[in-house]
C-alpha cells in the first residue's frame, strides 16, 4: 500500500470470512449477476457478521462458489455482491482493477471540455453503496454503507491516483450518520489534501457551475444530466426558456449560454434558485436570467392562466417514486405534470419531460408523458429519449433511474 502523507487512514479494522446459502429465488438472482441479497434469502449462515466482514456465497446444490460480498448487518439488503462467477482476492490490487477500469469507461468525457464526472457509481461499477465524484481538483466520496470503512486505505490512494485530485472530501449519507461506528470520520470530512473553499468552480462542456462540496446535497451537484443540459443549450439560441425544477439552474445556466434570450428558474427554493442565479453569473452571457420561488405545479398553472407561452419548457422533478407503494402516485404526478408543460410550449417548441424515479420504468413514463401531450390537444414529434450519461453505467435493473423525451409540439 502506498503511504500519502496527508491522508487520514481509517484504523486497522479486522475482517472476517463469512459463508452463506440462500433460497432458490435468492440464488437465481445472484446467478443473474443481481447484487443485492436480502436478508430473508439467507438459509444458512457459519457465523455473525459485522458491518465490512467478507461473504462467500456458494451454490447450495454443488457447494460451488457463486459469488462474494460484503456484509451489511445494518440494512435489509444484508449482503452487497462484488465479485460473480470467478473466484478473486479481494484485497488493494483488486479495488485498484476496479476503479481503473471504471476510470476508462469515463475517458471519453474527459476529451471533451469537462472537468467533472462520477468516476464510481456503486453497484454499477461493482462497489455498493460507494460513490466517487470528481469536481475540477476535488474528490468527493459519498458512503452508503458501513461496509466500506474497512477498505478505505486501499481505495483512497488509488482513486487519488487515478484522478490526480489534491483534495478529497468524504460525505456520509444519513444512515451512517445516525447508525453504527464511523471511526472517527465525519460528514464532510477532509481525509486528504486541503480545501480552500468549500464552494468548488467546475466545468461541463465548457459550462461553468460551483458545488458546495461540504453541505450541498448528495456530492454537491448533480452530474447525470451532463448530457440533457448541454442538447437543451443547443436547443436554446434566442429562445425563451422555462427550466421548472430547476434547483441551482443546471438546464438555465446551459440555456444562457447557449444564446437563451430570456431563460426562467422555478423552485420551491430559494436557497437553490440563488445558486442558480450565481452559476449563471459564472458564465458569459446576454440573456435575461429570471428566478421565481414557487411550487412547481401552481407556478405552471399560473403561467397557463396568464396565458404565457415559451419556446422550451424544462421540467425535471425529484424522484415522486423512492418506495413501492409510491409508484402510482408518481405516475399521476408526471402525467400532471406533462399536461401542464404541453400548456406552455408554444407552436414548434420543445417540451423536456424527465423523471429520475427508478421504480417507474422508462416505457410507462414515456408513454405515460405522450398520452398526456395527445390529451392536451397538441400534435407533436418525438425528437430524442436518452437515459444515462456515460459516467452513469448501468450494471443491473434497479440501476436505471434516467430517461428523458424531447418533444416537438405543433
Amino acid at each position: 500500500m502506498v503511504f500519502l502523507p496527508s491522508m487520514k487512514y481509517v484504523e486497522d479494522i479486522d475482517i472476517k470470512r463469512l459463508a452463506v446459502k440462500l433460497r432458490p429465488s435468492g440464488e437465481r438472482m445472484v446467478k443473474k449477476g443481481h447484487p443485492w441479497i436480502f436478508e430473508d434469502s439467507i438459509v444458512k449462515q457459519n457465523i455473525k457478521g459485522r458491518a465490512g466482514d467478507l461473504v462467500i456465497v456458494y451454490d447450495t446444490k454443488k457447494n460451488s462458489f457463486l459469488a462474494c460480498g460484503l456484509y451489511d448487518p445494518y440494512s435489509p439488503i444484508r449482503i452487497k455482491l462484488m465479485q460473480f462467477k470467478k473466484t478473486a482476492q479481494i484485497n488493494e490490487a483488486w479495488f485498484s482493477t476496479k476503479i481503473n477500469d471504471a476510470f476508462q469507461i469515463r475517458k471519453p468525457l474527459l476529451e471533451t471540455d469537462t472537468n467533472s464526472y462520477r468516476l464510481l457509481f456503486g453497484e454499477n461499477d461493482n462497489l455498493p453503496g460507494f460513490i466517487a465524484d470528481v469536481y475540477d481538483h476535488v474528490l468527493v466520496i459519498k458512503l452508503y454503507s458501513h461496509i466500506w470503512f474497512p477498505y478505505l486505505n486501499w481505495i483512497l490512494p488509488n482513486l487519488i491516483a487515478v484522478t490526480g485530485c489534491s483534495t478529497v472530501v468524504l460525505r456520509l449519507s444519513r444512515l451512517l450518520q445516525s447508525k453504527g461506528e464511523t471511526y472517527g470520520l465525519k460528514d464532510g470530512s477532509i481525509i486528504y489534501g486541503d480545501l480552500e473553499k468549500e464552494v468548488v468552480v467546475f466545468k461541463e462542456h465548457g459550462v461553468l457551475f460551483s458545488a458546495n462540496v461540504i453541505k450541498g446535497h448528495k456530492t454537491g451537484y448533480f452530474l447525470d444530466h451532463r448530457h440533457n443540459r448541454k442538447k437543451v443549450g443547443e436547443l436554446a439560441k434566442d429562445k425563451r426558456v422555462l427550466d421548472v425544477f430547476s434547483y441551482a439552474g443546471g438546464f438555465s445556466v446551459h440555456a444562457l449560454k447557449g444564446g437563451a434570450k430570456e431563460v426562467i428558474s422555478l423552485d420551491i427554493s430559494k436557497h437553490a434558485l440563488e445558486m442558480a442565479k450565481e452559476n449563471a453569473k459564472l458564465n458569459n452571457h446576454d440573456g435575461k436570467h429570471q428566478i421565481i420561488v414557487a411550487d412547481a405545479f401552481e407556478g405552471l398553472q399560473k403561467f397557463i392562466d396568464e396565458q404565457k407561452r415559451f419556446d422550451i419548457v424544462v421540467i425535471d422533478p425529484p424522484s415522486f417514486a423512492k418506495r413501492e407503494n409510491e409508484v402510482s402516485r408518481a405516475k399521476k404526478s408526471y402525467a400532471r405534470l406533462a399536461g401542464l408543460g404541453a400548456g406552455l410550449v408554444s407552436s414548434n417548441g420543445v417540451l423536456v419531460l424527465a423523471s429520475c424515479s427508478s421504480r417507474v420504468v422508462a416505457e410507462d413514463f414515456f408513454e405515460i408523458s405522450e398520452e398526456q401531450i395527445s390529451n392536451s390537444g397538441r400534435a407533436f414529434e418525438i425528437i430524442d429519449k436518452t437515459y444515462h450519461d456515460i459516467d452513469h453505467p448501468i450494471g443491473f435493473p434497479e440501476g436505471a433511474y434516467l430517461k428523458c423525451g424531447y418533444y416537438k409540439l405543433i
